[in-house]
């Protein structure tokens, strides 16, 4: 989440209008995220948030994105709700900005991640690829092989201002991607981008699940090894097995992962750490001058990708991929 398209008190209260919402309270930029502008929205009713959708989130993508929270809050995943107005319709325009009002979600993202955290994690993710086998919308992943390989294309001439050899390290690494990605796992929606800060926990449970603006069709298990990136590396670059491996269990508690799926997990992970490695590596170089965000630090995935390069097997990650259909952690 984040801040890139200011809206003035008479736009919004104009705005605010076409819900029976009652009169504004108050409007709070959120400064956390990198794609849209969030604001916490309070009024007469209550709190909600407020997301404008920037250039970068495509207007046709956004019935798939809203049909998703939707079908996923119909069953039962605790997840934002999007807001209809008196017509009828949830999504309008705000500012030049196709804009939406979604339910608040109570509880807050963990800035210290437990290992306890991790297993609530596995289990919800895990019933969250459940709950989406019936839903019958698609949107292809575009940051997958080929999205990759565009936006390196688009950093390439600079990438030696950020880490020197770095141009080169992504051209090696986007090659061997290329020879080695999986084919034929099991597919379906996936959240794909279920950092700490879209996972929200109260009195220590998890409380709900946010920002499901990258969601799209894809392998199941890249859902995983992206969190398993996320949540399982501490803050001086260490992979923490503990977490992942609680993270794992859980997650086959709920949808056991096949032999074919885990012997991906290497691959995944190196496919998972250059997509987040790229997309930073973007913004960095094109930050948008005044915007009301810090973009994030390309680096960490860098330095995520050259663990995983050094994977000889399934038992760095302290996973037995002896047999399937059961838990193997």
């Amino acid at each position: 989440m984040a801040v890139y398209t200011e809206v003035t008190d008479e736009d919004l209260r104009a705005f605010v209008a076409q819900y029976d919402l009652g009169d504004v309270l108050s409007c709070k930029g959120i400064a956390e995220g990198v794609e849209n502008s969030n604001f916490l929205l309070v009024t007469d009713s209550g709190p909600y948030i407020l997301t404008l959708y920037e250039k970068r989130t495509r207007r046709e993508d956004l019935p798939f994105f809203l049909g998703l929270m939707q079908h996923l809050a119909d069953k039962g995943i605790a997840c934002p709700l999007p807001v209809q107005a008196r017509d009828g319709q949830a999504l309008r325009e705000l500012c030049g900005r196709p804009a939406v009002i979604v339910t608040f979600l109570a509880g807050m993202w963990p800035r210290r991640i437990t290992p306890q955290h991790c297993a609530q994690l596995g289990e919800a993710l895990a019933r969250l690829h459940l709950a989406v086998a019936d839903f019958r919308m698609e949107r292809p992943n575009a940051l997958s092989l080929g999205g990759w390989k565009e936006l390196f294309e688009k950093c390439a001439p600079r990438a030696d201002e950020v880490s020197p050899g770095l141009r080169a390290a992504l051209e090696t690494e986007l090659a061997a991607l290329e020879a080695n990605w999986p084919k034929n796992l099991p597919s379906g929606v996936i959240h794909a981008d279920l950092f700490p800060d879209n996972v929200f926990f109260k009195d220590d449970g998890l409380s709900g699940l946010i920002d499901f603006y990258f969601a799209c069709n894809d392998f199941l298990v890249y859902d995983v090894v992206i969190c398993l990136n996320a949540w399982c590396f501490e803050p001086d670059g260490s992979f923490n097995a503990t977490k992942a491996k609680l993270l794992l269990t859980s997650y086959q508690k709920v949808r056991p992962l096949s032999r074919e799926e885990l012997d991906a997990l290497p691959w995944l992970c190196r496919g998972g750490s250059i997509r987040f490695l790229l997309t930073r590596l973007y913004d960095w170089l094109n930050h948008p001058p005044g915007a009301f965000v810090k973009p994030k630090d390309p680096l960490e995935y860098l330095r995520k990708l050259r663990f995983h390069q050094s994977v000889k097997g399934l038992g760095d990650y302290l996973i037995d991929g002896s047999a399937s259909g059961s838990p193997h952690v």
